[in-house]
């Protein structure tokens, strides 16, 4: 983080050159237990706080690395396959269920995704994941939506592979919130408070200090994971209902797919805007990604629609030509 913007959001900072600007900024980042103590001037300092807990050390650089790498894996697993499917319009490739496992909500890369994600309070170095571990969740996200294996003819097999699918995004969103709630907190602490030079992680503030802060209000349990929840379960009913033709279902699938990918498309203009101002250019680097795969999904999804139905009109025109 630059250290002449953190001086300015607060420059009582500037008296922690005695214990070391990095390391008071690790200790407010990292700490997983704030504990409220009586104050001896209420008016100025009605809440006095300091870190009782916080977690444990960062992994090895490499570590960081290993992860970035697999990311930008999958990532571009999905990108592929976006682009293919643009490309090949209506038409479905056997090549597509090979790489289908490997796309962020696949069963290879999520279970992958998932112990990054529980270990994420101690990746924090060259790819610190308080910074893009949400967008990791969104390209999950993503995939989830964008991605229906309609080819698996084999409904007990589909019903459990959507599932598993359920169950890996509520976990992974369950592991980011521990890693970004901290950090939220520690940020609202620095920028809403005022050191009272007692120890490293002594504050004062007049309002409570609320768990994952004030200033930042997005968490991995949202509604957009709901959105997503709530596609993939409406798939499996629509998967099951096939022979009833249930069309209330298939509109309500309809509405929570652009509902999800439009909550999606909104978090990550939030999260630009509104992040604690650490690694500026990585995270606009990984929420342009999010945004990019989005924009091809919308385009894939008109260009799907218009083939089909010049598809249908074309049919149409054949029919009638052999009637006349």
């Amino acid at each position: 983080m630059n250290r002449q913007l953190l001086l300015s959001q607060n420059p009582t900072l500037i008296h922690h050159e005695q214990w070391g600007l990095q390391n008071t900024l690790s200790t407010l980042f990292k700490c997983t237990s704030w504990q409220v103590e009586e104050t001896m001037d209420p008016i100025n300092c009605p809440y006095h706080y300091f870190c009782e807990s916080t977690h444990p050390n960062n992994y090895p650089p490499t570590l960081d690395i290993l992860v970035l790498l697999f990311t930008t894996f999958s990532y571009a697993v999905i990108l592929t396959l976006l682009i293919t499917d643009l490309y090949r319009g209506t038409k479905r490739g056997k090549t597509r269920l090979v790489p289908r496992y490997l796309i962020p909500s696949g069963q290879i890369s999520l279970p992958i995704f998932l112990l990054v994600l529980a270990n994420g309070k101690r990746i924090d170095t060259i790819f610190p994941l308080s910074c893009v571990g949400p967008a990791i969740l969104q390209l999950i996200h993503v995939s989830a939506l964008a991605f229906d294996n309609e080819t698996d003819k084999d409904n007990i097999r589909y019903a459990f592979f959507k599932v598993s699918t359920i169950s890996g995004i509520l976990h992974a969103s369950h592991y980011l919130d521990s890693t970004i709630l901290p950090y939220y907190t520690g940020f609202d602490a620095l920028v809403s408070s005022t050191f009272s030079g007692e120890c490293v992680s002594c504050i004062c503030r007049t309002e409570v200090l609320v768990p994952g802060g004030k200033l930042v209000s997005y968490r991995g349990w949202s509604k957009t994971t709901f959105l997503v929840l709530g596609t993939l379960c409406l798939r499996i009913l629509s998967r099951v209902c096939a022979e009833n033709n249930d069309k209330v279902i298939i509109i309500i699938k309809f509405l929570f797919e652009n509902m999800g990918m439009i909550s999606v498309l909104m978090d990550c203009i939030y999260l630009i805007t509104s992040s604690p101002p650490e690694r500026n250019l990585l995270r606009s680097a990984a929420f342009a990604g999010v945004f990019v795969l989005i924009f091809l999904q919308v385009i894939r999804k008109a260009h799907t629609k218009l083939t089909q139905r010049h598809s249908t009109r074309k049919d149409l025109r054949w029919e009638t030509k052999e009637s006349s």
